[in-house]
C-alpha cells in the first residue's frame, strides 16, 4: 500500500462506541452561549486522545470542538460520525483545516435538526407513550417497562447506526443534504405525528361542563313512574319499563340539559380540540409555555369553583 494513503492511526469500533455512549450526555452542559458545545466536545474526547497522542495536538483538537453547536440530541449522531471521519483523515495527514471541520458541522446541524422533532418527539414518542399508558391504565407494570425498553432500543439503535453511517460516508454524506430526502422524511413524519396527536387529544384530554342550561318538567305520561326501592319488581313490570325506555320516555319527571349535552350533540370532544388549537395559537404567538401552563391552572380552578366545569 502506498505510504501516503496508508493510515497511521484509525478509530476502532470500540473507540466509536465510546463516542456514541458519551453522546447520551450531549445536553448535559447546555449553555446559552454555545449551547451543546460542551457535550459535543465531551463525546469526542476518546477519539481525539486516540488520534492525537501529542497532548498539545489533542488540546488543539478539543478546543476547535468547543465552538457553537446545536441540533436535535439524537440527530447529532451522524454529524459525530462525519466529524470522526474528518478528524481521522486529518490525523493521518490529509489537508483538512479547522474551518472545514466546523463548516461541515454547521452545514449538517441545521438541515438535520428539522427532522428530529417530527420523527422522535411528534411520532415515535407519542405512539409508544399511548401504548404504554393504555397498558398502565389496566394496572399492568408492563406499561412503563414497555415504554422504557422500546424507547431506548429505538433511540440508542438509531444513534449507533447513524453515527456509523456518518463515519463510513465521511464528508460525502453532506452532498445528500441538498436533495429532497430530508424534506420527504420531515413531511411524512409531520403528517403521521399530527395524526397521532389528533387521536391523543380526544383520548387523553377530558373536559366536562356540568353547567345546567335548562330544566323542563314532564307530565305524568312523558316519563316512567318506576316502583319504589322497597317494592318487588316482577318480570312483566321490568319488561314494560324497558319497552317505555325504547319508546323514548324518560326515567325522571325532570329533563336537565347541561352545556356538556349540547357540546356532545354538536361534536364530541370539541372543547378539548378547541383548547388544543388555542394553546397552539398561543405558542405560535411566542407566548412562553410556562405562562400557558399556569394560565390553564388558573382557568381550570376558576371554572371548577364557579361550576362551569367538573373537576
Amino acid at each position: 500500500m502506498n505510504e501516503m494513503t496508508e493510515k497511521k492511526v484509525s478509530l476502532t469500533k470500540q473507540d466509536r462506541l465510546k463516542v456514541m455512549l458519551r453522546s447520551q450526555f450531549l445536553q448535559g452542559s447546555w449553555n446559552y452561549e454555545r449551547m451543546q458545545n460542551g457535550g459535543w466536545a465531551f463525546s469526542l474526547i476518546p477519539a481525539l486522545k486516540k488520534l492525537y497522542p501529542n497532548p498539545e495536538d489533542s488540546k488543539a483538537a478539543l478546543k476547535r470542538h468547543l465552538e457553537f453547536f446545536n441540533t436535535h440530541p439524537y440527530i447529532a449522531s451522524p454529524i459525530l460520525g462525519v466529524t470522526l471521519a474528518l478528524e481521522e483523515d486529518r490525523a493521518n495527514g490529509a489537508p483538512i483545516d479547522d474551518a472545514t471541520i466546523q463548516g461541515v458541522k454547521v452545514g449538517m446541524m441545521g438541515p438535520l435538526a428539522g427532522i428530529g422533532d417530527p420523527v422522535f418527539w411528534f411520532t415515535a414518542r407519542p405512539i409508544l407513550g399511548a401504548i404504554a399508558a393504555g397498558l398502565a391504565a389496566t394496572g399492568s407494570i408492563i406499561g412503563p417497562l414497555f415504554f422504557f425498553i422500546v424507547w431506548n432500543l429505538i433511540r440508542i439503535g438509531f444513534m449507533w447506526y447513524t453515527q456509523e453511517l456518518g463515519y463510513r460516508q465521511g464528508s460525502e454524506i453532506t452532498k445528500d443534504l441538498s436533495g429532497g430526502i430530508l424534506q420527504s422524511i420531515t413531511k411524512v413524519s409531520s403528517i403521521v405525528g399530527m395524526f397521532v396527536m389528533g387521536i391523543l387529544v380526544q383520548r387523553w384530554t377530558s373536559m366536562k361542563f356540568p353547567l345546567v342550561l335548562t330544566k323542563v318538567q314532564l307530565t305524568a305520561d312523558q316519563y316512567i313512574q318506576t316502583p319504589g326501592k322497597d317494592d318487588v319488581v316482577t318480570g312483566g313490570q321490568l319488561q314494560e319499563i324497558v319497552a317505555k325506555l325504547l319508546d323514548g320516555k324518560k326515567l325522571s319527571p325532570e329533563v336537565v340539559t347541561t352545556l356538556q349535552d349540547n357540546l356532545n350533540k354538536l361534536i364530541p370532544g370539541l372543547a378539548a380540540l378547541l383548547l388544543t388549537f388555542l394553546v397552539m395559537w398561543l405558542l405560535k404567538k411566542n407566548v412562553k409555555p410556562i405562562y400557558i401552563i399556569f394560565g390553564l391552572f388558573v382557568l381550570g380552578i376558576l371554572a371548577g369553583l364557579t361550576g362551569v366545569m367538573a373537576p
